[in-house]
């Protein structure tokens, strides 16, 4: 770990962050709509940790963080739009300026992104992206500090649940031996594991069950796939707060003799979320390209127009066209 360490001393990224963070009076950071533990632990991680540095941080996000995450120092602080005056703006864990939606202002350009997501355009005047990180938070972990920034126990914390968030508690085929050090050394400033990953991947609030059975009673297959979905209906019914499908995608993951799983859930105007999941093996992100989206090769999304029964249908079957191609494999 401290030979790794040395080696990204003087990385020219880090030293331009460095110096912007530190012109910076007033700073804006933010991440994508419909945020997962990665999205919130990221925002929280550098936010907590650019104010105990003496900055004026707004903490943004369009959509709410959910009630398991509201543990997490600086979560009630979160605001839905930046305020000017600000000198910096940073993006994180997002691949793309339209999955900010309102938590970018018109006429605004990111000055900072940061992610790990392979489909990432690149769109910040500085552009810090490791797609072989696990998680935007284990990217975080190794920077924050050459960057002049102090990981103390609050900081440390949210950076762990987006490791545990985006590795499904260590399970992705791109957890490696150094996302468990990271993650080793976090726990090290003095956290309970068992207790945070219990919060991040395994409590459940009541109307979220609900809203899990909604989805469950719909649950079908064709070949190799499982898919279900949840519609505003279903939303109400369940008196589900969120506009997400409340981590039930990871579930469909885990059942066996399943290729891919798909998870669609209704939005307003007009709109579907789309959520895949895929077997070690089997890359499902050049699929979610082609609607638009991206992610990783084994968990990727989009956003697609259109009714949610035709949205259904059509993902379904260009899925199944998609797992007959060899372009999808990777090793």
């Amino acid at each position: 770990m401290k030979e790794k360490k040395k080696k990204k001393m003087g990385n020219p990224i880090d030293n331009e962050i460095r110096s912007a963070i530190s012109k910076a009076k007033r700073i804006v950071v933010t991440s994508h709509i419909r945020p997962d533990q990665d999205a919130v632990g990221s925002l929280l991680a550098l936010g907590n940790a650019l104010e105990a540095a003496g900055k004026d941080v707004q903490m943004v996000l369009t959509d709410s963080i959910s009630v398991s995450l509201r543990f997490l120092q600086g979560s009630d602080r979160v605001k839905r739009q930046a305020e000017q005056p600000f000198d910096l703006f940073i993006s994180l864990d997002c691949s793309d300026t339209k999955r900010l939606g309102d938590a970018l202002p018109a006429d605004v350009k990111v000055d900072i992104n940061i992610d790990h997501h392979l489909s990432n355009l690149y769109f910040g005047q500085i552009n810090l992206v490791e797609p072989e990180n696990v998680a935007t938070c284990a990217v975080l972990a190794s920077h924050l500090q050459d960057w002049g920034l102090v990981i103390d126990r609050p900081v440390a914390e949210a950076l762990l649940v987006g490791i545990l968030g985006d590795s499904l508690g260590f399970r992705t085929s791109n957890t490696t031996t150094d996302t468990l050090r990271l993650a080793a050394n976090l726990v090290d400033m003095g956290l309970n594991l068992p207790e945070i990953y219990a919060k991040t991947l395994v409590g459940r609030s009541f109307s979220s069950a609900k809203y899990w059975g909604l989805g469950l009673e719909k649950l079908a297959r064709k070949g190799r796939i499982v898919y279900t979905s949840l519609s505003l209906a279903d939303r109400k019914k369940a008196s589900y707060p969120g506009n997400d499908d409340a981590d039930l995608i990871n579930m469909l993951s885990t059942i066996d003799d399943a290729d891919v799983a798909i998870m669609f859930v209704e939005q307003g105007q007009n709109k579907v979320k789309v959520s895949w999941r895929a077997i070690q093996g089997i890359d499902i992100s050049k699929l979610a390209l082609s609607f638009g989206g991206g992610g990783h090769p084994a968990a990727s999304g989009a956003e697609i127009e259109g009714p949610l029964s035709e949205v259904q249908e059509k993902v379904i079957s260009a899925t199944i066209n998609y797992l007959k191609n060899g372009d999808n494999k990777f090793n």
